[in-house]
């Protein structure tokens, strides 16, 4: 994929789709393109958030530890962002990440992310918008 596709790619995740053309240019030209097979977890429950992910193309299952055992809570598909609660809240990671098929992302560091949000009060506003639901959902 090209740097002009991985721009309009992301144009098309809701999270991003307020941002600049040229913020979104510089965002795909520092994020890392990384490939998952089926059954590897992107992070796991409890690690350090350390970079958020945009799902490309894929499927992936999020899951989370408990005392029966693992329970499935949720599947995350393309245009999809997982591991920006980390981040955002400074806490290990709430959730595992896993491919449930071949998965193709978007890696974006901790540090480029919360630069992104402070340049762009929609970004935030719209992050804080997923964050409720998300919540919501889970309650």
């Amino acid at each position: 994929m090209l740097l002009k596709d991985e721009v309009q790619m992301l144009r098309c995740v809701p999270l991003f789709a307020g941002i600049d053309p040229a913020k979104l240019k510089l965002l795909a030209f520092t994020s890392d393109r990384v490939n998952y097979a089926e059954g590897q977890e992107l992070f796991h429950q409890g690690d350090v958030g350390d970079s958020a992910y945009v799902i490309i193309s894929g499927t992936a299952d999020i899951v989370v530890d408990s005392p029966a055992g693992e329970i499935k809570i949720s599947e995350v598909t393309s245009r999809a962002v997982v591991g920006e609660v980390a981040i955002l809240c400074n806490k290990p990671r709430n959730a595992t990440v896993r491919a449930a098929t071949p998965l193709e992302c978007l890696r974006i560091s901790k540090e480029y992310f919360l630069k992104l949000l402070s340049g762009c009060p929609r970004t935030m506003a719209e992050t804080m918008r997923v964050l409720g639901e998300r919540l919501e959902t889970a309650n």
